[in-house]
């Protein structure tokens, strides 16, 4: 693609959304090689524990390949020889198993960067951080709860009552002393050194500089984008402005990454020399809130005409669509929203409510409805609920009537 300087926004959506997987021909079958090709284009699954629906890291494997087994996940980031590892990438995130080097220098910084109580257990409690890695290196792989015993916990914060033991845990999977070496049924991680986790080709890998980190960083954001601007290449990553801002610079003189104006856009941005502009995008896939195509969402919005905002953190009075959305793409185009639930009591998917955007085509309940379907399958439940509100809802519920699912409600 060096012969563009520009780009329409229905072109530069094209290439985003091929970069990320979505122009790819569904899979004879989905197995190793299709988990390794997505993997390969968009590098990192943020992790995130609600399970309202299904947990965050199994979705974009899903809206990309379609119904897969979870333990396609599982043995990547839990067997040996590990393709994935979790860390702190775009929160926390499984990531591809090569990139661990470039991520050493966020490691090497954890006494600057790691926040406050994982600094202050350092360097307050240094006793205790030093056991607690005694206690991994002599009995591992342990969870918190396998060490701490009586330890102290902290007070006040809203989300989290950790001890003093998961603290310094914490901070030495931060700082890369260990490593997480599965997450247990109770989705606790199982921490362990690296050397027990990781593939020795990794760790063998010589520790990058800084600047060679942040180049392969923002290579990788850039090839999982397709095309974008600075702001968008470091948030993949969530690297810091300078350090990020140089490594573009040094990839545009290396002519990987090409300058290039989108229609509409007011920054700059760059295409990655070797991008696909496909002719025709036919995606129909259902998008996780966490979904690494709309991680940065000034960029969605710019992309898709697409505002999205999530809503978990928001009082239920105060929000708009619902506490897990999920984004509804379609051809090039998200063209819906769903506020989804998994009922797995009553065994049905709730859409709790339905939102068409702006000149949504004729056939999106449609295709919406197989999609939901299909993730119902998925999940293991056996009825597609349909709740009243939103302004899509009536057309969803009446193609759910017509396609004979059981129950509508109001």
């Amino acid at each position: 693609m060096r012969s563009h300087t520009s780009l329409s926004r229905s072109q530069a959506r094209r290439v985003a959304l091929t970069a990320q997987g979505f122009s790819d021909p569904p899979p004879a079958a989905v197995g190793t090689r299709a988990f390794n090709r997505v993997m390969s284009r968009i590098a990192v699954l943020q992790i995130d524990s609600v399970n309202v629906v299904k947990r965050a890291q199994y979705m974009p494997l899903f809206s990309r390949l379609g119904p897969y087994d979870v333990e396609l996940l599982h043995r990547a980031a839990e067997t040996r020889p590990r393709r994935v590892f979790e860390y702190w990438g775009h929160e926390a995130s499984y990531l591809r198993v090569d990139l661990q080097p470039a991520l050493r220098f966020r490691m090497a910084a954890a006494a600057e960067v790691a926040w406050g109580s994982m600094r202050r257990v350092w360097a307050e409690q240094p006793d205790l951080v030093a056991a607690v890695l005694e206690e991994v290196a002599t009995r591992g792989p342990l969870t918190a709860r396998e060490i701490e015993h009586d330890a102290p916990r902290t007070q006040g914060h809203w989300g989290w009552n950790w001890s003093h033991v998961k603290i310094a845990l914490e901070w030495l999977f931060y700082s890369g002393k260990v490593c997480a070496a599965r997450r247990n049924s109770a989705f606790e991680r199982v921490y362990d050194l690296p050397e027990r986790v990781l593939p020795h080709s990794v760790l063998a890998t010589a520790t990058p500089t800084p600047a060679e980190a942040h180049r392969l960083l923002i290579r990788t954001a850039a090839i999982a984008h397709g095309v974008g601007t600075e702001q968008c290449l470091r948030d993949y990553f969530r690297l810091k402005p300078k350090p990020a801002a140089d490594a573009v610079g040094e990839l545009v003189e290396a002519g990987e990454l090409l300058p290039v104006a989108i229609e509409g856009w007011t920054r700059p941005a760059y295409l990655w020399h070797a991008a696909r502009l496909t002719r025709k995008v036919e995606a129909c896939a259902l998008l996780s809130p966490f979904d690494s195509l709309i991680f940065e969402r000034g960029r969605t919005e710019r992309l898709f005409d697409y505002r999205f905002r999530i809503e978990i953190y928001v009082p239920a009075p105060k929000r708009v669509y619902g506490y897990y959305v999920y984004s509804f793409l379609l051809g090039e185009q998200i063209v819906a929203r769903v506020d989804l639930k998994a009922d797995r009591q009553s065994g049905a998917l709730l859409v709790q409510g339905a939102w068409a955007e702006s000149g949504a085509p004729a056939e999106t309940a449609s295709r919406l409805w197989g999609e939901l379907e299909s993730l119902a399958g998925w999940l293991g439940l056996g009825d597609v609920v349909v709740g009243a509100r939103g302004d899509f809802a009536p057309a969803l519920r009446t193609w759910a009537s017509a396609a004979g699912a059981s129950r509508v409600v109001a």
